[in-house]
């Protein structure tokens, strides 16, 4: 079976401890902070390195949600961050990030093979994730965003 290739994605394990600059900024255990990949990094020195985000959690809340077994489970967003607006007012976020490939619906080929059948899965779960990380944060007037690699280019 030929696996598709995706441009820019490492696919070397890339997991650690982050040990931020600035820990007074960060909201939760600061001596657990575990990117998962480089992307997550690379958005972790963002926020602690940004003067304008005056907090920020990776992992630290959870959501429930009802999964494709329709079972319930808990969704715990990459991030949150807290933004001091230019008008000194502050915005509350939660991001995700993910490979751009995952945040659409996978195409099927000629044969549904397995490994369309595991991206289809993946894709209905996390919009299954979204749609409630969207309606949870609408209800606390904050602002959901999903990143990809194509986002995290700027940082």
């Amino acid at each position: 079976m030929k696996i598709k290739k995706f441009p820019n994605i490492d696919r070397r394990a890339y997991k650690g401890l982050y040990k931020p600059m600035n820990p007074q900024k960060y909201k939760g255990n600061v001596k657990n902070i575990v990117y998962r990949s480089s992307w997550e990094k690379r958005f972790m020195i963002y926020c602690d390195k940004t003067r304008q985000i005056v907090e920020w959690g990776s992992e630290e809340l959870s959501i429930a949600y009802r999964g494709v077994d329709n079972k319930p489970h808990r969704y715990y967003p990459d991030f949150f961050m807290k933004v001091r607006q230019p008008n000194g007012t502050h915005k509350k976020f939660l991001i995700e990030i993910k490979p751009k490939y995952q945040t659409r619906k996978p195409q099927p080929g000629k044969i549904k093979s397995a490994y369309f059948k595991r991206a289809l899965m993946t894709y209905e779960t996390n919009r299954r994730k979204w749609n409630t990380a969207f309606a949870w944060c609408k209800k606390r007037n904050m602002s959901f965003k999903i990143l990809t690699e194509e986002h995290l280019k700027a940082f």
